[in-house]
């Protein structure tokens, strides 16, 4: 995200309605990734210390992120298709099929993406009704170079970059900006405390392999295989240090803000028609909300429903102040 926003704040005026729009998507955003160079990926940091890949860690993902990450494959419906778990169906509401029905992330995910997308294209069609529109706003254009060229210098020839040349394109690139800022951030951010949280259910290292046979430990590890485990988890120490920050990353703020609400809605545009259009889909919103909990109550959804089986609410747009488990804030914000 970080790369968008900066150039937004270059290029866009603060009176830009696309500015307007992306506005409460990119609130603390910067702060927070400040906060994660100076804490949390830094050499010595919360990931070296805490995590299995140690040193490595950033390394690793700097590897992933420049074989595997496409902006264009990064909206639900294509990652979702990338990702083996749907197939292309136009007759679909959004175009796809997904290959598991009961797949929480997927079916609670396209409702908001589906939302999106049509405040998006709200906006879109009220100003930009053409693709002469479009291509010849300066700031706009500005604003999509920069992201690409200075963002992203080392992909920033990749012919999978989407064009910026007509409504519909600014409609897809906004709508996946909004989606990795919101519903994506949350559904892989907000449960790390609830499921993480309990060290030996989900310990970030184990500090001992577990044994082949005919290695030395072999027979300490057979002898009494719950006594070895606990002795391989996070030292007190990192257990520690590693539950605090996962604590603090689960944690929603008093003044958390959530798609479909904004906080301070009448100073951000006095076009009423848009405001109308938010009002639409703050509803829509609402809607997908209590389409959620009635998911959740299904028994046929084995996945969501049933003993033992905690309700899938990571999508769930609103949530109180804490850790919770739930809640969609319109930012990456923490």
């Amino acid at each position: 995200m970080e790369p968008f926003i900066l150039a937004a704040h270059r290029q866009l005026s603060a009176m830009h309605p696309i500015f307007k729009l992306l506005d409460p998507h990119m609130r603390y955003t910067l702060e927070i990734n400040g906060l994660a160079r100076q804490s949390l990926i830094c050499a010595d940091g919360v990931i070296e210390a805490c995590f299995t890949p140690g040193r490595y860690g950033m390394e690793m993902s700097a590897a992933a992120y420049k074989d595997f990450w496409r902006f264009d494959l990064e909206g639900l419906p294509a990652d979702l298709i990338r990702r083996g778990m749907a197939v292309p169906d136009p007759s679909q509401p959004h175009g796809l099929k997904l290959l598991i029905k009961d797949y929480p992330y997927a079916s609670d995910g396209l409702m908001i993406w589906s939302a999106i997308k049509n405040w998006v294209q709200t906006n879109v069609t009220r100003y930009y009704p053409d693709s002469a529109q479009v291509c010849n706003d300066k700031e706009l254009q500005a604003w999509y170079a920069e992201s690409i060229n200075v963002g992203h210098p080392e992909l920033r020839h990749e012919a999978w970059w989407p064009t910026l040349a007509t409504p519909d394109d600014l409609t897809s690139i906004l709508t996946t900006i909004i989606w990795l800022a919101s519903a994506q951030h949350a559904a892989l951010n907000f449960g790390q405390y609830p499921y993480g949280g309990y060290v030996p259910n989900r310990p970030p290292l184990m500090r001992r392999l577990i044994p082949e046979e005919g290695d030395p430990e072999y027979k300490i590890f057979m002898a009494d295989p719950q006594k070895y485990f606990l002795l391989s988890l996070p030292s007190l120490l990192q257990a520690t240090k590693y539950m605090a920050v996962v604590d603090a990353l689960s944690t929603h703020a008093p003044d958390e803000e959530y798609i479909g609400e904004r906080n301070h809605s009448s100073i951000w545009t006095g076009d009423a028609e848009m405001v109308e259009g938010f009002f639409g889909f703050s509803a829509e919103i609402g809607r997908v909300e209590k389409e959620i909990e009635k998911r959740n109550s299904d028994p046929t959804l084995r996945n969501r429903c049933g003993a033992g089986v905690l309700p899938y609410e990571l999508l769930a747009p609103s949530s109180e102040p804490g850790v919770t488990c739930r809640g969609v804030p319109n930012s990456v914000s923490i």
